[in-house]
């Protein structure tokens, strides 16, 4: 039996199709159960509730062989921080108490880092709380996650723009959910590992953001740019949002991190995934700016 968290999200989701794809069994801890696929509903065991509840989790990982953990975001949470280390230690406890053998767990790039870095700090903190657990373990280490250039989907099709607080000349590494989801299914489904490690998932490309202007513009048959904004821009932006000011300095500190490199040693030893940028472009950015497209009036193409 596998057990997975966050099952509804943008990798959850992908895991629990691909594991019943292997024809495993699995369990899922949701707050929501209403909030599941369909298609996935009606073959999975159901424990509803808050993987961050004690009691859930202990239900949920009764006579698990392996976990998928993911610490669901937050952020209105004084802390990130606090929020990783309560999920992360309901878990620890919960794994030693129901001895389940294998965890693979959703962390970032840069273990090692010893500068503040914002939320990737507090993924860290929660990699070492789960350790204690004695399970076998393995942290993906993940960069920027190209999903999250959806956020700007509307600038990017109405405006013929995005943005982020690096360079334009400096690559930039990613990641599609969809890979991440892979790796964790790989070794979810072949438990002949052991130890505890953290393992770098990275992308094959070595894109600039002005490279990855150049690969939007040819796949959606209209001009996009790339704009720097700075940290400093985005911190104002947060405030003028009403964002606590906690969360301003954690974003601050993981932008900061970010651009003086914190991911530049994962990505050397990394073994680059399958899914390059262009297809990315191509099967999730394309098809969502035609969704959005229609629904405003406009054209993804001339």
């Amino acid at each position: 039996m596998i057990v997975v968290t966050a099952p509804t999200g943008q990798i959850g989701s992908k895991v629990v199709r691909e594991l019943l794809e292997h024809g495993r069994d699995v369990r899922v801890v949701v707050r929501d159960a209403s909030r599941l696929e369909e298609r996935v509903s009606h073959r999975v065991e159901v424990v509803e509730g808050s993987h961050g509840d004690r009691s859930v989790l202990d239900r949920a990982l009764l006579g698990a062989d392996a976990l998928f953990w993911l610490v669901p975001p937050n952020p209105a949470a004084p802390s990130t921080l606090e929020h990783y280390l309560a999920f992360a230690r309901t878990a620890s406890g919960a794994i030693a108490r129901q001895q389940v053998g294998h965890v693979v767990g959703i962390s970032s790039a840069g273990h090692g880092w010893t500068k503040p870095a914002g939320v990737l700090s507090s993924a860290f903190a929660m990699d070492a709380e789960i350790q204690t657990s004695g399970a076998d373990y393995r942290a993906l280490g993940m960069p920027f996650y190209l999903e999250n250039l959806l956020r700007q989907l509307d600038a990017i099709v109405s405006r013929g723009s995005f943005s982020l607080t690096g360079a334009a000349d400096v690559p930039v590494p990613t990641i599609a959910t969809r890979d991440i989801a892979h790796t964790a299914v790989e070794l979810l489904t072949d438990l002949s590992w052991a130890g505890q490690e953290d393992l770098p998932v990275f992308g094959p490309d070595r894109l600039t953001p002005d490279d990855m202007a150049a690969v939007m513009s040819e796949e959606l048959g209209r001009p996009v740019g790339y704009h720097r904004v700075s940290i400093d821009e985005y911190a104002a932006m947060l405030r003028s949002a009403g964002a606590p000011e906690q969360q301003v300095t954690e974003t601050v500190q993981t932008f900061t991190a970010v651009d003086e490199g914190i991911y530049d040693a994962d990505w050397a030893r990394a073994t680059p995934t399958a899914t390059g940028f262009r297809t990315w472009c191509r099967e999730v950015l394309v098809p969502a700016a035609r969704s959005a497209s229609a629904r405003t009036g406009s054209h993804a193409r001339p």
